[in-house]
């Protein structure tokens, strides 16, 4: 099987798969002429939606493509063909996200920023810590990375939410709720974590109308797309107090444009989208799996469905 590497870090990429399936014959390079003299030649391409769809654009098309990242918005731009088998990132995110959003969870209960403003202030801070359990948690996504969030939450004693395309029971979940739900489930928990992806449904979701539904005390954080929040409702939800704080990994525009009210909103903390990158060997060791399973004719971990854009 002769395989395209499209990558950022495309050499480690191709050193993991020679020790992993020294059968594959990998064609990879940094130099993008190259790459698109590479690809007519490779009927399977693995890496970055970016980068991958630059080489849609030349005219060049793969018969399976493997995306490294979870998203895969760039490959679902008008013009671009979809008539070719595409599998996103999947299983490879949960515990990396997870522990992102614990973070910032325990992070909200220890109060963790205000107790170093009382340090340098040189004021004794001895107010009581709080606790996760018994928190109610909303997870905005129950995905294969929502699932594993919820499953890394379950030891802390949470009362586990969740919002997904339409409603089913799904453990560790109280209840699981399609999206129209959203507004009564935000205005009943302490956290909502967004996970959604990026497709028509979940733009401009966070508008200042759902965000006056949710619980002052509450924190939410935006580990999923940008797209999902506007961001200007967002700050002023932040200055009248509808809210107590916002974790925000993703955005509209990245880099973060430098007069963008999100440096300096209050409450708002930016994390310059961190929260769950590619670990290269997990996602070499995915890839080596599903192109085993394509050359047996079997199905493929992640494969997406380009009407429902995931």
């Amino acid at each position: 099987m002769r395989v395209l590497i499209a990558e950022q870090d495309h050499a480690h990429y191709a050193r993991l798969l020679g020790e992993l399936a020294p059968d594959l014959e990998v064609l990879t390079s940094g130099d993008s002429a190259e790459l698109a003299r590479f690809a007519p030649q490779c009927p399977v391409w693995l890496g970055q939606p970016d980068l991958l769809a630059s080489l849609l654009r030349q005219g060049h098309k793969p018969v399976w493509m493997q995306s490294t990242w979870a998203g895969i918005t760039p490959l679902l731009a008008d013009g671009l063909p979809r008539d070719y088998r595409l599998t996103r990132a999947v299983g490879i995110f949960g515990q990396v996200m997870a522990e992102y959003m614990l973070t910032y969870m325990l992070g909200h209960e220890r109060e963790v920023l205000s107790r170093l403003v009382s340090q340098v202030e040189r004021r004794w801070d001895d107010r009581p810590g709080r606790t996760l359990e018994g928190r109610r948690v909303l997870i905005v996504g129950t995905g294969d990375i929502g699932q594993r969030v919820a499953e890394f939450l379950q030891p802390f004693g949470v009362e586990l939410y969740g919002v997904a395309s339409s409603a089913r029971e799904q453990a560790p979940f109280v209840e699981v709720a399609g999206l129209e739900q959203l507004p009564r489930l935000v205005g009943q928990v302490d956290y909502v974590l967004n996970l959604l992806p990026d497709t028509p449904a979940t733009h401009d979701l966070y508008d200042a109308a759902l965000f006056r539904c949710f619980q002052p005390s509450a924190l939410f954080i935006n580990a999923g797309r940008g797209v999902a929040v506007v961001d200007a409702d967002l700050v002023e939800a932040l200055k009248q107090g509808h809210l107590a704080g916002a974790v925000i990994d993703v955005c509209r525009q990245e880099p973060l444009p430098q007069r963008h009210p999100f440096w300096t909103a209050w409450g708002l903390l930016l994390t310059g989208h961190s929260s769950a990158p590619t670990s290269p060997v997990a996602m070499a060791r995915l890839f080596v799996e599903n192109a085993q399973a394509y050359a047996a004719g079997q199905g493929l971990r992640g494969e997406v469905d380009f009407a429902r854009g995931y």
